[in-house]
């Protein structure tokens, strides 16, 4: 089966065409706020030759979707009303799923969901301390995200390191998020994870604040004077390195602490500081900690925070090779423990669009869907 797989995120749009597993075409559309120029999308599925089916990775699938869903307009409304919880993420894959129905309106379009792989996340994890008729009645939860990236890490750390092991996964870019991961058998199930009810929350992020004392906002509305909706956009759009350092690259933040700029400094260690305490949690809720996989555009191509990171995570019995660090192939996988270390540490390149396909197939020719996730083949 040749599945189109479109993963529309904030910047950038992916195509890429699989047949089976295997990768025949991709193509990276530049989109300003996830909006590619007209006609740009579909001029890149000229001339892609046979599809069998489209696989669109949604952010958000609300309380109902816990696995893939082949789209038709309810299902389209249906994930419209969730575009306030993901204003980054959503818009701009419901747009481009639009587009693509409408450039191939013969061939069937399936969600992906990335909430999906969080949705038995124990109680425990998934429940926020809040009044019984916000959960219940209007759906207020930690959904968390980052699904289809943390399930692809988890399954590669298995092959690499072992199968059954206590896994964290770091998926680190300009979105970010932990995710514990255990084990049912050979199916990988989320323990616990730091995005919630929106992508909004957890770690620092290139122009999201990650976690924040929820009286700020109401604050800010409420004795500063500022719109609701500049609050909201702000949080989003204005924070994170953004709101600390003047730009959401962490490519520009490091080179600004090369400089000894001391707003770069801080961002970097706010952004240390935050990621370290995730994965130390994220390693509580799983009793333990076998391995560390980082992945994202982060984790995967900046060796020293990679290693700035595992120095303040010793405890959980991590150690990075300094030289097995910095040659690891940021488009591969690679092993950067010591060779003493109790727990690996890994560099694991994000493949989401192997797991869509995946689940796409799954979907499409009735085999069997575990826990919101098919199950995967990892080639190689």
């Amino acid at each position: 089966m040749r599945v189109l797989i479109v993963n529309a995120g904030s910047s950038s749009i992916k195509v890429r065409l699989l047949d089976g597993d295997a990768l025949v075409h991709r193509t990276d559309l530049s989109a300003d706020r996830g909006r590619p120029e007209p006609g740009a999308l579909e001029e890149a599925l000229d001339g892609l030759g046979r599809i069998d089916a489209v696989g669109h990775r949604v952010v958000h699938g609300g309380p109902h979707r816990h696995g893939p869903v082949l789209v038709d307009d309810a299902v389209l409304a249906e994930l419209d009303e969730l575009a306030a919880l993901a204003p980054l993420h959503q818009p701009p894959a419901l747009a481009a799923l639009r587009a693509t129905r409408s450039a191939l309106p013969e061939v069937p379009a399936v969600a992906c969901f990335d909430t999906a792989f969080h949705a038995g996340m124990p109680a425990a994890a998934s429940t926020y301390a809040i009044p019984a008729r916000w959960r219940d009645e209007l759906g207020v939860r930690r959904y968390g995200f980052h699904g289809l990236a943390h399930e692809w890490a988890a399954r590669r750390a298995a092959v690499l390191a072992g199968p059954g092991l206590r896994t964290v996964v770091a998926h680190l870019g300009s979105g970010a998020s932990a995710c514990a991961v255990a084990w049912d058998g050979d199916r990988p199930r989320s323990v616990d994870t730091t995005m919630g009810f929106t992508p909004t929350a957890g770690l620092v992020m290139g122009s999201r604040s990650g976690d924040l004392d929820p009286a700020v906002p109401s604050w800010l509305v409420e004795s500063a004077g500022l719109a609701a909706a500049d609050v909201a956009g702000a949080l989003d759009r204005e924070s994170g390195l953004a709101g600390l350092a003047g730009s959401a690259d962490m490519r520009d933040v490091l080179a600004g602490e090369r400089a000894g700029r001391p707003d770069a400094t801080l961002a970097v260690e706010v952004w240390l500081h935050r990621l370290r305490a995730a994965v130390a949690a994220m390693a509580a809720a799983l009793g333990g900690l076998d391995v560390l996989v980082f992945s994202g555009g982060i984790g995967e191509r900046a060796p020293d925070l990679r290693r700035r990171a595992v120095e303040g995570l010793g405890f959980l019995g991590l150690a990075v090779d300094e030289h097995a660090n910095a040659a690891a192939d940021p488009d591969g996988e690679t092993d950067v423990s010591t060779g003493t270390a109790p727990a690996r540490t890994l560099v694991v390149h994000s493949r989401e669009e192997l797991v869509i396909g995946a689940q796409v197939r799954a979907l499409l020719t009735g085999t069997h869907q575990v826990s919101g996730a098919s199950t995967v083949r990892t080639p190689g």
